[in-house]
């Protein structure tokens, strides 16, 4: 009976770690300019994205209601991540 749940907290402890250091990973190459392009990101797509990844983590720690959750709470972010993409990029130009 405990196992199963030692095992999803080990899962989650790792996944939470593996996203906590990419945000230290990511802002490394953010020193290089690169020209400006013209197009925007999709704020659907990192909706999708986000959605899909959230529905993953949500579904190792806490099954299929935690997937509902996790999907919703990750295509939000998602979503508000790209919008903020978007405008920081409009005024960086």
């Amino acid at each position: 009976m405990l196992r199963p749940v030692l095992n999803r907290n080990i899962i989650a402890a790792l996944l939470s770690l593996v996203l906590f250091f990419g945000v230290f990973i990511g802002p490394a190459s953010a020193g290089q300019r690169h020209p400006p392009r013209s197009h925007h990101h999709s704020k659907k797509k990192g909706a999708i994205i986000g959605g899909l990844a959230g529905a993953v983590g949500g579904a190792l720690i806490g099954g299929k209601k935690g997937a509902l959750i996790g999907g919703g709470a990750g295509a939000g972010t998602g979503y508000l991540v790209q919008r903020h993409r978007n405008r920081k990029h409009r005024r960086s130009r």
